[in-house]
């Protein structure tokens, strides 16, 4: 432990006091503990892609091919080091976004409260904790009773109560209850050092690496039956074998996707970048590509269409006490310190109506929980304790055993506008009596209309969920745009069958378990699913969700659930983070069939060059070089221009690998025809020929592909490539004419055949974007015939 409390634990630090103890024991924080770059660099030689390759080495060496296994090695070792850089920078990114989603506490400082980051606190600070909050250094309670999760720090799954004098540890998590304590240990000094583990950051998606999988497996078992086939006819001709090896391991070499993972990681990185810059913290990478699949969005009311700036606006009386009666009774059961909406909206009228309540001569308090839905308190009133409730009219009908439909009316004309009613009750021991009602209204936020407006356009079904009443949420869900059937109270259940849930868009009287339970039943019926929220009580739904949001007042614990987090007032950075979601996914669904057109057309031209010409159509000095323009060429996708898509947007496997392949058929015939004219018309000795298809390859096969698959319209339509992506091919397009016309590297081939490479790429751009339009729209409507069908069956 750092320090024993002092004279100042009861009054808190001043600003001075706390400047002092920084510069004694330092800031709250603790440097996170990480994989030495030598280690994280060895793990890129692992996998599944760099086996293959690996594997192509060594048999290589084996057969004493010095050369050929030098440049496989070199290009493993380039795109390993472009992946290790790669990966380096999108953890730079996302640390600096953590130093962004900062953990705050409430700390009373020269005397008064105010809301601080938590690396600011020092030893022997006053702090007040409350439900949801992150505990952010070790505090020794002195005054409340807390239940504790500290089940990160010790895995003990049940929470532990905390009372005076306990002393609870940094990381762990306040389930129920509130407290005032003294932190007696920061940073380092803590109990378990787990201050810089407040807020996890995920790693690279593994949806992502599945995917890597899936699609080379698809390229893997075309390049097996193309290296069977072609082997087969070259031991029928009598090629020697230290011939026939090195070539199907070039093949192998030419259809590995080795930069897929690399662009992924790099391409979702400067994504969450951009989002960043627009207020949207990205908790982790896969959730890039949820948001842009996600179809259904359930949206919180309170503290997300809402304000959550509650204000007292009418009161109704059950008994003979007033209406200032009634507020200085629910403000005796609230508390400023838990800046709990609410509570200060009591205050707030009590200050106004210039009651009279002396908060410290309260005998106990227990703050609103989420689960009961109260808050209670107890005073000493002429020599007797007065027991004082406040909290869901249903709740306390039944805890004053107050018939609902006494009582059913009165709450249906104060929440008619949309007003929040809650229920006042006082008694001695355990008989309350129902005082009276309160409405509190919680205006929408002005930019929640256009938010729905837009997420329908963008084919997002929304549904609002609320603990409100039935009235609330209708005049809400009015007001804002959302329209459809309300979901009868209680459907929310262990025996709810998830198809029935799709036909309410409205769910109301809805606790906290409820709203996991509704977003899992929405993902078991086949959605991707999006939960915004700001409580502790939406913590559960928020980490269940494939697209938890959590808006920029939202409790730390909330924060922590989600995968991204609002930095900015209001939520219309929702729809820029979907816009912006959908956008890094086409860039991502462009390489990939990019990539698939190049890894099909490439090898399989060079099984055919030996299967039908007995040619080794390129040398392996050019197919090394060809491999590295073209992983170095297509990172420029990852900052392109694209426009997203209207509508979510998911990985279809077969559409892409139908027009890649096609696109790929394409690309062949043309490489056919070039390497045909070349030895038959043109009549080129066997090393001009390999740099005229070399040359082709590069603009034909590589540069074109890139502007046909870049977008789905022609290549003159918008968006328009963006000035990086144009800038390298103008770059890569310069160099290669230069090799080409001065033998460097290879041999030289005339200036006149290569302007008529120039030509024959416009014509192979117009043919096979044609081509690929036709055959993504033909294949989408195929899959979307099949899965309907599938979901009629």
């Amino acid at each position: 432990m750092q320090t024993n409390e002092s004279s100042t634990a009861n009054i808190g630090l001043t600003t001075k006091e706390a400047e002092k103890k920084i510069q004694q024991y330092g800031k709250n924080v603790v440097n996170e503990k990480q994989l030495s770059p030598v280690m994280l660099l060895l793990r890129k030689f692992w996998g599944v892609i760099p086996w293959m390759l690996e594997i192509a080495i060594i048999i290589d060496l084996i057969l004493g091919r010095w050369v050929e296994g030098s440049m496989i090695g070199g290009l493993l070792v380039a795109n390993v080091l472009m992946g290790f850089a790669q990966e380096k920078r999108a953890k730079e990114a996302l640390r600096l976004l953590r130093q962004k989603l900062s953990v705050n506490v409430r700390v009373r400082r020269d005397g008064r409260w105010q809301i601080l980051p938590a690396a600011n606190i020092v030893p022997n600070d006053q702090v007040y904790l409350r439900v949801g909050d992150i505990v952010p250094a070790d505090i020794r309670i002195i005054k409340g009773t807390l239940s504790v999760d500290q089940s990160q720090l010790t895995g003990e799954s049940l929470p532990v109560e905390s009372h005076d004098e306990s002393i609870i540890y940094a990381g762990s998590i306040i389930r129920r209850g509130e407290a005032t304590g003294v932190v007696t240990a920061t940073g380092t000094h803590t109990y378990y050092g787990k201050t810089a583990e407040l807020v996890r950051l995920a790693d690279a998606p593994r949806r992502l690496e599945l995917l890597v999988v899936k699609v080379a497996s698809y390229l893997g078992s075309v390049v097996i039956i193309l290296a069977v086939t072609a082997l087969v006819v070259m031991i029928i001709r009598g090629t020697p074998l230290s011939q026939m090896l090195p070539f199907g391991m070039m093949l192998l070499v030419t259809s590995v996707p080795v930069a897929l993972p690399m662009m992924f990681t790099m391409t979702a990185a400067l994504g969450a970048r951009m989002l960043a810059d627009k207020g949207i913290l990205v908790t982790r990478l896969s959730a890039i590509e949820d948001a842009a699949s996600m179809d259904v969005l359930c949206l919180d009311k309170t503290g997300t269409l809402t304000e959550n700036q509650l204000a007292v606006t009418k009161v109704k009386s059950f008994t003979s006490k007033s209406s200032d009666e009634i507020i200085r009774l629910a403000t005796i059961a609230s508390d400023e310190a838990t800046q709990d909406p609410i509570d200060l909206a009591f205050i707030q009228a009590a200050n106004g109506l210039k009651l009279l309540i002396n908060l410290s001569q309260r005998l106990s308090f227990n703050p609103f929980d989420p689960t009961s839905k109260r808050s209670e308190a107890s005073i000493r009133d002429n020599g007797q304790i007065v027991h004082i409730v406040k909290g869901e009219p249903s709740i306390l009908a039944e805890l004053t055993h107050t018939p609902w439909e006494k009582i059913k009316a009165d709450i249906v004309e104060l929440s008619s506008d949309g007003s929040r009613v809650l229920a006042v009750a006082s008694g001695k021991d355990s008989e309350f009596t129902l005082v009276g009602l309160v409405a509190l209204s919680d205006t929408p936020r002005t930019d929640s209309a256009a938010l729905i407006t837009n997420l329908k356009n963008r084919g997002i079904r929304v549904v609002l969920i609320t603990g409100d009443g039935e009235a609330t949420g209708r005049a809400i869900a009015a007001k804002v745009g959302i329209t459809g059937a309300v979901a009868p109270h209680g459907i929310i259940g262990k025996n709810m069958n998830p198809e029935d849930l799709l036909r309410f868009n409205i769910f109301t009287q809805v606790f906290p378990q409820d709203k996991f339970s509704l977003v899992q039943a929405l993902q078991q019926a086949g959605h991707i699913v999006g939960m915004t929220g700001d409580g502790v009580n939406d913590a559960p739904a928020l980490r269940q969700a494939d697209v938890g949001i959590a808006v920029a007042s939202a409790t730390d614990v909330a924060k922590a659930a989600a995968s991204l987090v609002l930095t900015r007032p209001g939520i219309s950075e929702i729809v820029m983070a979907i816009d912006g979601s959908r956008k890094i996914f086409q860039r991502m669904k462009n390489f990939v069939l990019t990539m698939v057109s190049m890894k099909l057309s490439t090898p399989i031209f060079f099984a055919l060059g030996v299967i039908l010409f007995s040619a080794f159509v390129l040398t392996p000095l050019q197919i090394v070089i060809l491999m590295l323009l073209g992983n170095f060429v297509t990172m420029s996708v990852s900052m392109d221009q694209v426009t997203p898509s209207p509508k979510p947007d998911k990985w279809k496997i077969r559409p892409l690998m139908t027009a890649g392949g096609g696109l790929a058929i394409l690309s062949i015939s043309l490489n056919g025809a070039v390497f045909w004219v070349a030895m038959n018309i043109l009549r080129l000795g066997v090393a001009q020929t390999q740099t005229l298809v070399f040359f082709w390859l590069v603009i034909g096969s590589g540069q074109a592909l890139l502007y046909i698959t870049r977008g789905r319209g022609y290549f003159w339509e918008k968006p328009y490539p963006g000035r990086m992506h144009l800038m390298i091919t103008l770059i890569e397009v310069g160099l290669i004419i230069l090799f080409a016309t001065q033998g460097w590297l290879m041999a030289a081939i005339p200036l006149w055949l290569v302007g008529s490479l120039l030509m024959l790429v416009f014509v192979f751009l117009i043919v096979a974007d044609t081509l690929k339009i036709t055959l993504t729209r033909l294949t989408e409507r195929t899959v979307e015939s099949l899965n309907q069908g599938q979901m009629k069956v």
